[in-house]
């Protein structure tokens, strides 16, 4: 689904949520663990599905955004943090449980949170393992912005129709490049070659102009 959503140039911004307004993503279903994640084997699989989803979601050029209602807990965490923006309702909560159920964390989620939220605020999360308001994810930097319930929807769409407006190679450049730098080494060539396509592309010609001539530009993605 993710997958088509980047092949169709009519999608400009991708918005996750959850199904209904009790929670973005609960979490994993602990119930199940004795019979998907007790042994060395059934712990791999696991492992190896989270991390090829993990990597979907981190390699999407498109803008992501997490709507986040109700619970937002471990895996529910993973995903969020690996959206572009995070809007929360201020009935949501956010957790990560795993020191209460003595599982380890994988180091690339632990990578992600770290460069959200930083190293002392993800010790927090990790070593007390409870849950946090939405207003202590947003002192956190966890979420971009919290806003009353009946305001979620609205100030999603907001953000969408503003980011729709924008150029798609100058954002698709922005994550690559941010992506890139990430990297322990990370490769300036590609940076400035990524960079180069903007100024060549036809959405850079159309920006110009719309200045010049006082409207609003209509970029295609050229």
């Amino acid at each position: 689904m993710l997958a088509d959503y980047e092949a169709d140039p009519q999608v400009r911004v991708i918005v996750l949520s959850g199904a209904g307004d009790k929670a973005f993503v609960s979490g994993a279903d602990i119930s199940q663990f004795e019979k998907e994640r007790s042994s060395a084997d059934a712990v791999q699989r696991y492992e190896e599905l989270a991390e090829g989803a993990a990597a979907k979601l981190q390699g999407c050029d498109k803008p992501l955004i997490a709507m986040i209602r109700g619970y937002c807990l471990g895996g529910g965490m993973n995903i969020a943090v690996l959206c572009d923006i995070r809007i929360a309702a201020d009935d949501a909560r956010f957790g990560i449980p795993a020191a209460k159920m003595g599982l380890g964390y994988r180091a690339s989620s632990m990578k992600t949170l770290v460069e959200v939220v930083g190293a002392a605020y993800a010790r927090e999360i990790m070593i007390t393992a409870r849950q946090f308001t939405a207003a202590e994810a947003k002192e956190m930097g966890l979420v971009n912005k919290v806003v009353a319930v009946p305001d979620l929807e609205k100030t999603v769409a907001e953000y969408t129709q503003t980011i729709s407006g924008n150029a798609p190679l100058t954002m698709r450049t922005a994550k690559r490049i941010i992506r890139e730098l990430g990297a322990v080494n990370y490769d300036a060539a590609k940076c400035k070659a990524w960079a180069k396509e903007c100024f060549e592309s036809e959405d850079y010609k159309e920006g110009r102009k719309a200045f010049m001539e006082k409207r609003k530009p209509v970029f295609t993605g050229k």
